[in-house]
C-alpha cells in the first residue's frame, strides 16, 4: 500500500464517509492505515471487510452487492459482508472484518475484529444427528471443497479421502494457464499445503486405488485390500482425459492435460522443445496454446471443427477466439484430424504432416464412473442425482464432474471448477443433514492471452444469440437464448454485466 496514492486508497475510513455520499452500488474501497478495506451498505446498515478477493485478489468494490453478499467481479467468489465468511467458492478463506459507526451523518470504520469461531452460524443441523464416519473419494475441487467445508461447519469427526493422485488437491485451472505459462509459482498450485489435512485432521490418502464400492455394507474397498467404513459417502471421481487413439499415440513427447504430474510434464518438455501440435480446439487445447506460445514455442492446433469452441460460444465468439490466437501466431488446421503421430512430426487425415516435438492432446474429458458402475448406482451419462445431489444408492452422494442434477427442467452435467467446488460444500451441509436442493448458475472462466471469457448459464442449443457490444473491440456481453428464454450469458470484459446476469439466472 506504501506506494499507493491516497486517491489510490480511497478514503481514509478512520475520518468518516458522508452517508449521502455512498456510491449507488452500496460498495465503497478505502483505508484504515495501511489496510484496504470495502465498505459496504445494506439497507440502513454498513460493513466492512478486506477489500481483496482471498481467491485470486479480485477489487471487491467493482464487483455486486445483493443484500448482504458481495459478489467477486473476476471468478464470481461470494462473501458475506457481515462475517467475512467466503460462502461461495472458488474463495474458501475469509476476509477480515471491522466495526463500523454512525455519527452525525457519516459511517466510521473504527476497530478490527477478532475472528469468531465460524461454525455455529452455518451448522445445518443438530450435532447429535451428526455422522461419525465420512468418506470422500476423489481429490479434486468437489472432494477439496467438501472436506474444507466440513471442517468449517464444525464437523470434528472422522473425514477419510482417498485420491489416486500424487498430489493433494491443486488449482487445477491453473495448471493450463499461468502456471503453465510460467508466469505463476508452483508454490501458488496446491489448494492447501499438505500440512494443512494434518492441522484439520483429515485423513488425506494420495496414491490410492478404490477397487470398489459396497452400498449394502456402506464400506469402500481399497486395493490394498483395507476396506473402509463409512455412514456418508461423497463421490467426486472427477472426470479423466480422452485418449487419442492413432498409431504413435504412446510415444513420449504425447501429453494429456489434467494432474499436476502431467502440467509439469509439459513445461518440463517445453524447455527442450520448439515446435508444438495440439490435438483439440477445446477450452483446455487452447488455453494450452497460449501458454506455450507464453513460452515462446511454435503452437499449431488441430480440431475437426470449423471454428474452436463454436459448440459452446457459437459462430461469432468462434471466430473472435481464432482470431485471437492467430494474432499471437497460433496456426490453426481445423475440419481436419490426426492420423499418426510420428518421432518428430503428426501426419493430418489431410495429408499435411507437421513438424513437431511436443505433442498435447485435449480433445475432451470423460466422467469416471467405473466406481459408481460397479457399485450399480444409477447412472445417466455420469451420475444421476437428486437436486439434494444425493445418488440412488442411500447415504452416498455425488458431485463435480460426474454428476448429473437437475437444473432449470433438465438434467444436466457440466464440467466447470467452480460448480465442482460448489457441489462440494453444498454436499457437505447435506451429509450433516442440510437438505438444500443445489441451485447454483454454472459459471466458468477462460483465460487467453489478456482477454478473460467469462460465461454463465447452460446453453447445450439456442435459437437466438444477442451480442450487446463490440466483440472486436473486447468489450461485449453475448446472451443465449431459446424461445425467448435467455439460457446462458457469456462476456468480455463486462463483469458487472456476468454477475448480474448470474443473479438473474439464479432467481428464474
Amino acid at each position: 500500500m506504501s506506494g499507493e496514492s491516497e486517491t489510490d486508497q480511497g478514503p481514509d475510513l478512520t475520518l468518516g464517509v458522508p452517508i449521502a455520499e455512498f456510491p449507488a452500488s452500496g460498495l465503497l474501497k478505502g483505508h484504515v492505515g495501511d489496510d484496504a478495506v470495502l465498505v459496504a451498505r445494506s439497507g440502513g446498515e454498513f460493513f466492512a471487510v478486506g477489500a481483496s478477493c482471498t481467491h485470486y485478489h479480485g477489487p471487491l468494490a467493482e464487483g455486486v452487492l445483493d443484500r448482504d453478499i458481495v459478489h467477486c467481479p473476476w471468478h464470481h467468489a461470494r462473501f458475506s459482508v457481515r462475517t467475512g465468511e467466503a460462502v461461495g467458492a472458488p474463495a474458501f478463506d475469509p476476509l477480515a472484518c471491522w466495526s463500523t459507526e454512525q455519527r452525525q451523518g457519516r459511517v466510521f470504520v473504527t476497530g478490527k475484529k477478532e475472528r469468531e469461531a465460524r461454525a455455529g452460524a452455518h451448522t445445518p443441523a443438530s450435532a447429535a444427528s451428526w455422522p461419525d464416519h465420512i468418506v470422500i473419494i476423489g481429490g479434486g475441487a468437489a472432494g477439496f471443497a467438501a472436506a474444507e467445508m466440513l471442517r468449517r461447519l464444525g464437523f470434528s469427526r472422522s473425514i477419510v479421502m482417498l485420491s489416486d493422485d500424487q498430489a493433494a488437491p491443486v488449482d487445477r485451472p491453473n495448471l493450463s494457464k499461468d502456471y503453465l505459462a510460467g508466469t505463476a509459482q508452483e508454490d501458488w498450485v496446491p489448494l492447501k499445503p499438505e500440512s494443512w489435512y494434518g492441522e484439520k485432521e483429515i485423513d488425506l490418502r494420495l496414491n490410492t486405488r478404490v477397487a470398489g464400492l459396497d452400498v449394502r455394507a456402506q464400506e469402500v474397498a481399497l486395493g490394498s485390500g483395507e476396506r473402509i467404513r463409512y455412514d456418508r459417502l461423497l463421490l467426486a471421481t472427477g472426470a479423466e482425459p480422452v485418449r487419442l487413439d492413432v498409431a504413435g499415440s504412446d510415444r513420449p513427447h504425447v501429453h494429456t492435460l489434467r494432474s499436476l504430474q502431467d502440467s509439469r510434464a509439459i513445461i518440463s518438455a517445453a524447455q527442450s522443445a520448439r515446435r508444438t501440435v495440439v490435438v483439440g480446439a477445446s477450452f483446455i487445447g487452447l488455453e494450452v496454446a497460449a501458454s506455450l506460445r507464453a513460452r515462446n514455442l511454435d503452437v499449431h492446433v488441430v480440431a475437426p471443427e470449423r471454428r474452436p469452441l463454436e459448440r459452446v460460444f457459437g459462430p461469432e465468439v468462434g471466430d473472435f477466439v481464432r482470431a485471437l490466437h492467430e494474432e499471437h501466431g497460433v496456426a490453426f488446421h481445423l475440419q481436419d484430424t490426426v492420423a499418426a503421430i510420428e518421432e518428430t512430426g503428426v501426419v493430418l487425415k489431410s495429408g499435411t504432416s507437421l513438424d513437431a516435438d511436443l505433442v498435447v492432446v485435449g480433445i475432451g474429458v470423460r466422467p469416471r464412473v467405473d466406481v459408481a458402475e460397479r457399485a450399480g448406482l444409477k447412472l445417466d451419462r455420469g451420475v444421476g442425482v437428486t437436486a439434494r445431489l444425493e445418488t440412488s444408492a442411500p447415504n452416498v452422494l455425488a458431485a463435480g464432474d460426474i454428476a448429473r442434477w437437475p437444473h432449470r427442467g433438465e438434467a444436466i452435467r457440466v464440467e466447470h471448477w467452480v460448480v465442482a467446488e460448489r457441489q462440494g460444500q453444498a454436499a457437505a451441509r447435506n451429509m450433516l443433514g442440510a437438505g438444500e436442493p443445489f441451485a447454483d448458475v454454472p459459471f466458468f472462466w477462460s483465460q487467453h492471452y489478456d482477454v478473460p471469457i467469462n460465461y454463465v448459464g447452460h446453453a447445450a442449443a439456442w435459437d437466438t444469440v444477442d451480442i450487446d457490444g463490440d466483440l472486436r473491440g473486447r468489450d461485449c456481453v453475448v446472451r443465449y437464448r431459446k424461445d425467448g428464454r435467455c439460457l446462458a450469458v457469456a462476456s468480455i470484459y463486462r463483469d458487472i454485466d456476468s454477475l448480474k446476469a448470474e443473479l438473474e439466472l439464479e432467481r428464474g
